[in-house]
């Protein structure tokens, strides 16, 4: 991938989401997953070959143009295997007024292994306000979580988690 690029599921943003997070957000579809969770609702994003390349400053105009959103939610794929493009767009969702939650198979805890060996996963990680972590377990699936897809996946208010140097779910949601 040429520097300056992501590679998406969908070619633009999917606005108005009410399922993707809290509040009405938009959706960037990052393609490439290594998790290939059994059940997974997006197979088609599994594939790193498949998508469209797109260039992040015209994603940010995109995002620029937005209305009526109250954030941006991350999600695929797997956002964390483009790490450098996800730090950045959320950066410029935050710049926007905007929040962010990021949807990814990574536990929290693999994150922090991940950021001692490279800096862009911990820059991320300052840059996003709630996380959605953990592959998606078939035998765990339930209709009685908000906003995931089993109930082993976790909620997280990633900027208490950095504080406390461990995940902190956040409380409202069941």
């Amino acid at each position: 991938m040429k520097k300056g690029y992501v590679r998406l599921a969908m070619p633009k943003i999917q606005t108005d989401s009410i399922v993707d997070g809290e509040g009405i957000r938009s959706v960037i579809w990052f393609q490439g997953c290594s998790h290939n969770c059994a059940g997974c609702h997006n197979p088609n994003t599994h594939d790193f070959n498949a998508g469209v390349e797109r260039s992040l400053e015209d994603l940010k105009n995109e995002i620029r143009e937005l209305e009526f959103q109250n954030g941006i939610t991350f999600s695929g794929g797997d956002p964390m295997q483009q790490i450098e493009a996800l730090e950045e767009l959320a950066r410029f969702t935050h710049e926007c007024g905007m929040n962010v939650w990021v949807y990814t198979g990574y536990t929290f805890e693999q994150l922090l292994e991940l950021a001692q060996k490279n800096d862009n996963y911990m820059r991320a990680l300052k840059q996003i306000d709630v996380l959605v972590d953990g592959k998606f377990v078939m035998d765990l699936k339930s209709f009685d979580v908000q906003f995931r897809g089993s109930s082993n996946q976790r909620i997280l208010d990633v900027k208490k988690s950095l504080e406390n140097g461990k995940p902190v779910k956040v409380s409202k949601y069941r």
